[in-house]
C-alpha cells in the first residue's frame, strides 16, 4: 500500500488557492521538464478563468517522495459554500491560505468553521507575502483570533503555520526568511496531516462528496473510500442516510478512475482511504452512499443548504425575439435547466402551473444564478429573466428571512456613507477594526437588502472598497426597503436610436445605448436620477424647414453611455422589469411593453 495524505485548501476568493496549488504541481514533478503549462490550470472552463474564481471542487494528486497527497481545491465563493462543506468529509486535514495584506474574510471564517466542527487539523498558510501592502503580523493574531472566536481545541490553536507565496512557488516557516521552494509546506503535510484510516478488510463503503457529468457515461461519483475495497464491474448498492425508507438502488462499477496530477487514470481496484470516481451509477446524487452489495449501510452527511433566492427565466418574447439565439423554445430552456440540475446539486429549477413559458429557479446567490446565466447564453440560449427574489421560511409560526454577514473593506473617508447606506436597508452594524489607512466594517443585513446595491457601493467609495457576504442564518422579516431610488427611461417607439434623439434624451438621465442600436417600444434605454420612469423618444430625428440645413447646426455632443454587465443588469432591474439575454446582447424592458397598458395596471396597483 502506498502512503496517502487528503487534504483540502481552503480560502476567501482571490486569496490565491488555485495559484498555489498550481506550483504543488509544478514542484513535484507533474509536468515533463519542456511541457508548456497554462496559468491556474485547476480553472478549467471559460467562465472560472474571465472572473479568476473556482466555481466547482476539482481534485488533484501530487507524490512528494514516496507518499500520495491528494489536494482538493475549493470554491472561495459564499455561492459555492455547498460544494465546501462536502468536499470536507473527504479528507483529513485543510491548508487555509489567508491573505498575507487582507487577513481572514467573511469566506474564511465560514469554511474553517465547518473545517473545526469536523475535527480536521489545520495548517496556516499566510499567502502573498510578497505583497508591498503585507502585514504579517497583524494577520497572524487576527487568525489566532479567529480560531479562539471558532472555539478551535487546543491542539487546533497550535496549528503550524507558514508563509508562502504562491505565485513564487515558495514557503518558509518564518515571516523574516523568504523560501525557496515549497518543500516545508510539502513537509508540514507529511508530518501533521493523518493518514487516512485504511481498514480494507470491512464491507465496501463511500460517500459520494461531488458530481462529475460527462455525455456519454452520464454522472460520475466521486468520494473518499469509507472502509473495504472496490474492484471494476463488482455489484454494490446505493442507499441515503436522510432518506432511510427508499429501496436501496442496486448498480454496478462500470468504470474506476483515481486521481493523478491533473488526469483521470483508470483503475481496476482501490482501497479504503483514496479518494476515486466511478461511472455507472444513473441517478447518484451528493450524499449518496455506495456500499457492497448486501451491505448496505448509509454514512451521515451534512445536508445540502436550502437556496435562498430565485429567479423566473422565461422564454423570450421581446420584438426582436428569435434573432439572435440558437435555442429558443420552452422545451429547449427546460431540458438544459434541468440538465444544470445533474451537476450542481445546490439549484432547484420548478416549473410553473399556470404557465408552461416559465421556470422558477432557485440557488445559492446571485453570483451561482449569475453564471448559469452567462453559461446558457454562451451556448447559443435566448430567454428572459425576473429580478431575483428572496426566498422566504415560516419558522414558529413567523415570516423569516435570509440574513447575510457582510464585510466591507473600505477608505475612512468612505466609511460615513457605507454605514447611512447599509443602515437604510436594515442592516445591523457589528464591528469595526482599523486596517491601516482603511477600515474594515462588519454588519448583518438582509440578502434583499444588497440587491442592487453593490453598484452604489462602488460609486459611494470611488471603486476602492471591498464587500464580502455570506449567508448567517434566517432571521424575523426586518420590514420594507425601498428598492431602488431611480427611474428608467423608456423607449417610447420602435426603430433605431439616433444621435438627436439620443442628445435629446441624455438631460433627463444616463443612457445605455448608443447611435445605431437598435430599440422597441418599451425597452430601458436609461436611468432617471428621480424615482419615476420616463418615456423617451431615441428614434426621434431633427426636422428639416426649408431656412436651415441639416448639417448647419454645431456638431451634437453625446456624453459616453453606461455599460451594464450582466451583474450590473440583474441588480439594476425594478420589480415591473426583466432582462432579456441573447448570446450576443443583453437588453433590459419592462414586463409590460405597452406604454398605456403599462400606465393602465399601474393605476390600478395604486
Amino acid at each position: 500500500m502506498d502512503k496517502l495524505r487528503n487534504v483540502a485548501i481552503i480560502a476567501h476568493v482571490d486569496h490565491g488557492k488555485t495559484t498555489l496549488v498550481d506550483e504543488m504541481l509544478k514542484q513535484s514533478g507533474v509536468y515533463r521538464e519542456n511541457q508548456e503549462v497554462v496559468e491556474r490550470v485547476m480553472d478549467s472552463n471559460d467562465l472560472e478563468r474571465e472572473r479568476g474564481i473556482t466555481i466547482m471542487a476539482k481534485n488533484t494528486a501530487v507524490w512528494y517522495g514516496d507518499t500520495k497527497i491528494n489536494i482538493v481545491d475549493t470554491p472561495g465563493h459564499a455561492d459555492f459554500g455547498g460544494e465546501v462543506e462536502r468536499i470536507l468529509k473527504m479528507v483529513n486535514g485543510v491548508i487555509l491560505l489567508v491573505d498575507a495584506a487582507e487577513g481572514p474574510m467573511p469566506q474564511t471564517r465560514f469554511v474553517l468553521s465547518r473545517a473545526l466542527e469536523l475535527g480536521h487539523r489545520v495548517i496556516v498558510v499566510v499567502n502573498k507575502i510578497d505583497r508591498p501592502d503585507q502585514r504579517i503580523h497583524e494577520v497572524i493574531d487576527e487568525v489566532l483570533e479567529l480560531l479562539m472566536d471558532l472555539d478551535a481545541t487546543d491542539e487546533q490553536l497550535d496549528s503550524p503555520m507558514l508563509f508562502c507565496s504562491g505565485r513564487q512557488g515558495t514557503a518558509s516557516y518564518s515571516p523574516e526568511v523568504i523560501g525557496t521552494d515549497l518543500k516545508p509546506l510539502f513537509e508540514t503535510i507529511l508530518e501533521y496531516i493523518p493518514e487516512p484510516e485504511m481498514n480494507v478488510d470491512a464491507p465496501f463503503q463511500m460517500l459520494v462528496s461531488s458530481i462529475d457529468y460527462n455525455e456519454y457515461v452520464g454522472r460520475i461519483a466521486i468520494g473518499r473510500i469509507e472502509r473495504g475495497v472496490i474492484r471494476q464491474n463488482q455489484e454494490i448498492e446505493v442507499c441515503n442516510y436522510h432518506n432511510p425508507d427508499a429501496p436501496t438502488m442496486k448498480a454496478k462499477a462500470v468504470s474506476l478512475y483515481q486521481f493523478d496530477g491533473l488526469n483521470r487514470v483508470p483503475v481496476t481496484e482501490a482501497g479504503a482511504g483514496n479518494i476515486i470516481a466511478m461511472s455507472g451509477i444513473g441517478d447518484v446524487t451528493i450524499g449518496d452512499t455506495v456500499c457492497a452489495k448486501g451491505a448496505a449501510e448509509p454514512l451521515a452527511f451534512v445536508k445540502i443548504g436550502a437556496p435562498t433566492l430565485e429567479m423566473t427565466f422565461s422564454v423570450n418574447d421581446s420584438p426582436f425575439a428569435g434573432r439572435e439565439g440558437k435555442f429558443v423554445t420552452s422545451r429547449q430552456i427546460r431540458d438544459r435547466l434541468f440538465r444544470e440540475t445533474l451537476k450542481d446539486v445546490s439549484l432547484r429549477v420548478t416549473e410553473l402551473e399556470n404557465s408552461t413559458d416559465s421556470f422558477n429557479v432557485a440557488g445559492r446567490g446571485e453570483m451561482s444564478l449569475s453564471i448559469l446565466i452567462e453559461t446558457m447564453r454562451r451556448e447559443g440560449y435566448e430567454f428572459q429573466v425576473s429580478p431575483p427574489r428572496v426566498l422566504y421560511q415560516e419558522i414558529d409560526g413567523k415570516k423569516c428571512e435570509p440574513i447575510e454577514r457582510v464585510v466591507v473593506d473600505v477608505p475612512q473617508e468612505a466609511m460615513g456613507s457605507v454605514m447611512e447606506k447599509l443602515g437604510a436597508r436594515k442592516g445591523e452594524f457589528l464591528e469595526m477594526t482599523p486596517v491601516g489607512s482603511r477600515m474594515k466594517l462588519e454588519f448583518l443585513v438582509p440578502s434583499r437588502g444588497l440587491f442592487g446595491y453593490r453598484n452604489e457601493f462602488l460609486t459611494d467609495t470611488k471603486g476602492e472598497g471591498i464587500l464580502a457576504s455570506v449567508f448567517e442564518r434566517y432571521e424575523p422579516y426586518k420590514g420594507d426597503i425601498a428598492r431602488r431610488s431611480t427611474g428608467s427611461l423608456i423607449a417610447f417607439e420602435t426603430g433605431e436610436a439616433v444621435a438627436y434623439g439620443i442628445w435629446n434624451a441624455q438631460e433627463r438621465g444616463a443612457m445605455f445605448i448608443t447611435p445605431g442600436t437598435k430599440v422597441y417600444a418599451g425597452m430601458v434605454v436609461g436611468v432617471c436620477p428621480k424615482a419615476e420612469d420616463v418615456p423617451v423618444n431615441v428614434c426621434r430625428t431633427k426636422h428639416l424647414t426649408n431656412t436651415r440645413a441639416s448639417g448647419s447646426d454645431e456638431a451634437l455632443r453625446l456624453i459616453p453611455p453606461r455599460q451594464l454587465s450582466l451583474e450590473q443588469c440583474l441588480e439594476f432591474l425594478a420589480d415591473d422589469e426583466l432582462l432579456e439575454v441573447t448570446p450576443k446582447n443583453l437588453r433590459l424592458r419592462k414586463s409590460i411593453l405597452d406604454h398605456s397598458l403599462r400606465m393602465k395596471t399601474l393605476m390600478r396597483n395604486r
